[in-house]
C-alpha cells in the first residue's frame, strides 16, 4: 500500500494492578492508540501524540473532526510529523471515553461499571499509562511529543516525569498550569449540570436512560468557547443555522461521550502544576499559542518563556496568528505547520 494512503491503526495496550499516585489501584487498564506510519527496526523514530480533553486518537485520522481541530494537517505522509519518517502514535487518555479504560469501564471486582466510584486520576497518571504503553512496545525513547490543549498538559508532563524519555516536545494553545480555583469551578460547573438531570442518579445513569440532553448543553458551552461560531460563518450566515449546526456537532460527540469521564478529566486538572519543575526538562521545548484563543491566551506566553529559559530550558515561542481560536492549530494547520516540521528536523 503507498504511504499516502496508509490509514490509522487502532490497537490496545492492557496491563494489570495499575497503582494510581493516589495509592489507589485499578485492577486492569486498557490504553487504546491509533498509529500511523512505520515503526523503525530500532524502535528510534516514534511521535507520540497526545490529544484534547473530549477528542482521543481519532484526531489523527485522515478527514477526523473535533472540536479542538482535526490534526489529520498535521500528521501523515508529508506532513509536518511526516509518517513517511516517523511512527506517530496517539494513545487515548486514561479516563477518557475513546476505548481506554474509564468510569463507564466495567469494574472487574465488582462487574458492574465503575460510574461515580471511577477513582481520581492525575496527568501524572494518565503519562505513567503511555510510559507503560510505549515499554510494552520495547519504544525507551521517543523523538518528541506533539499535542494540543489537554495534549499539551501531558507533553508538558512527560517532559517533567521522564525528562530523558524525549528529544523535544511540542505543547500547543496550552499552558503549564490549570489555576486550581479553575479547575475547581469547571469541575463544579460540569456538577452542576449533569446533578440537575432527572437521569442523573447520583452518577449511576447507565441503566437510567443517561443523560445526553445535558452533555449536549455542556458540549454547545464548549464548543462556543472553543471559537466554533467563527469557523461556522465561514459558510453559514443565518444565526439560526448556526445555532443548528452548533447543537448538531454537540450532540454528535454528546452520544459517545461519557459524562463520567468528562468530571475524571476535569478532576485530573486540581492539582495540575509543573511550573516548579521546569529545570528537569532535557527536552527542546516548541510553545505554540493562537492569538484569538479566550482559554489559553497569548498574553501566557510573557510568564511561561521568561521562566522556561530562566529554568536553562532550550524554549521557542510561536504565536498562531488565527481567527478560530482554541481550534486554530487544527483549522490553521498551514499557519503554524512549517514552524513544527523545522521544529521536528532540530532533533535529529
Amino acid at each position: 500500500m503507498p504511504a499516502q494512503s496508509i490509514a490509522t491503526e487502532l490497537k490496545n495496550f492492557t496491563t494489570s494492578d495499575f497503582r494510581l499516585e493516589n495509592g489507589s489501584v485499578l485492577g486492569e487498564v486498557i490504553v487504546a492508540y491509533r498509529t500511523v506510519g512505520t515503526l523503525a527496526p530500532n524502535r528510534d523514530n516514534v511521535v507520540l501524540i497526545t490529544h484534547g480533553n473530549t477528542s482521543g486518537p481519532q484526531m489523527i485520522d485522515p478527514g477526523g473532526s473535533t472540536g479542538e481541530g482535526s490534526w489529520n494537517e498535521i500528521v501523515g505522509p508529508g506532513k509536518a510529523v511526516d509518517t513517511n519518517r516517523y511512527f506517530a502514535i496517539c494513545p487515548n487518555m486514561l479516563g477518557s471515553s475513546y476505548g481506554s479504560t474509564n468510569a463507564a469501564s466495567i469494574d472487574p471486582r465488582t462487574g458492574r461499571r465503575y460510574g461515580p466510584r471511577f477513582p481520581d486520576i492525575t496527568v501524572s497518571d494518565i503519562v505513567a499509562t503511555q510510559r507503560a504503553m510505549l515499554d510494552d512496545l520495547g519504544i525507551d525513547k521517543l523523538v518528541a511529543i506533539v499535542g494540543p490543549s489537554y495534549g499539551g498538559f501531558q507533553a508538558l508532563q512527560w517532559a517533567v516525569n521522564y525528562p530523558d524519555a524525549m528529544r523535544g516536545i511540542a505543547a500547543v494553545v496550552t499552558a503549564p498550569l490549570v489555576p486550581r480555583e479553575r479547575a475547581e469551578g469547571n469541575v463544579a460547573r460540569l456538577m452542576a449540570v449533569l446533578s440537575q438531570d432527572p437521569n442523573w442518579n447520583g452518577g449511576d445513569y447507565y441503566d437510567h436512560g443517561g443523560v445526553l440532553e445535558s452533555m449536549i448543553q455542556i458540549r454547545t458551552a464548549t464548543l462556543k468557547s472553543y471559537g466554533i461560531e467563527t469557523r461556522l460563518r465561514d459558510t453559514l450566515t443565518d444565526p439560526a443555522e448556526i445555532e443548528a449546526a452548533i447543537r448538531a456537532e454537540a450532540a454528535e460527540w454528546a452520544r459517545g461521550f461519557d459524562a463520567n469521564s468528562l468530571l475524571t478529566l476535569a478532576k485530573a486538572l486540581r492539582g495540575f502544576d509543573v511550573t516548579a519543575q521546569f529545570g528537569q526538562i532535557k527536552a527542546k521545548v516548541l510553545y505554540v499559542l493562537s492569538r484569538t484563543d479566550k482559554l489559553f491566551p497569548p498574553e501566557l506566553a510573557q510568564q511561561v518563556m521568561p521562566a522556561l529559559k530562566a529554568a536553562g530550558v532550550d524554549a521557542d515561542y510561536f504565536l498562531l496568528d488565527s481567527d478560530y481560536g482554541h481550534s486554530a492549530s487544527g483549522r490553521d494547520a498551514h499557519k503554524w505547520a512549517p514552524r513544527l516540521r523545522a521544529f521536528m528536523d532540530s532533533l535529529g
